[in-house]
């Protein structure tokens, strides 16, 4: 039974950093792609980051430069290092597994078969 849990998250002000961790479990993930989602109260879930079991990386543009998503594989683990949060940041994080081919696809919630519960994340101005 695959099993993701995120934790990591919390409230902070504009400014500060967050890491994010994901420990995943239940079989081998060495070769998925994973990925971090967020979901606003009334909002729809947006992508935030994916990363290939090789490492190749890409984010959202909402994100890009301040948010960087990495894995260790060895571990099992995914980590999102979340920099100059900003109140638009405050979400739900959640992680996710694909065992969809790399690409940019992965922008999609659709292509990841299975996510954590995930993690509050609150930025106060």
């Amino acid at each position: 039974q695959v099993q993701l849990v995120e934790s990591g998250g919390g409230l902070v002000q504009t400014g500060a950093s967050l890491r994010l961790s994901c420990a995943a479990s239940g079989r081998t993930f060495s070769k998925d792609q994973m990925g971090w989602f967020r979901q606003a109260p009334g909002k729809e879930r947006e992508f935030v980051a994916a990363i290939a079991w090789h490492g190749n990386r890409f984010s959202s543009n909402s994100v890009k430069g301040r948010f960087t998503i990495s894995r260790d594989n060895a571990r099992n683990m995914v980590y999102l290092q979340m920099n100059s949060l900003k109140p638009e940041d405050t979400a739900v994080y959640h992680c996710a597994v694909s065992t969809s081919e790399w690409g940019p696809r992965l922008a999609s919630y659709e292509e990841y078969t299975w996510w954590g519960q995930g993690t509050q994340v609150t930025v106060s101005t």
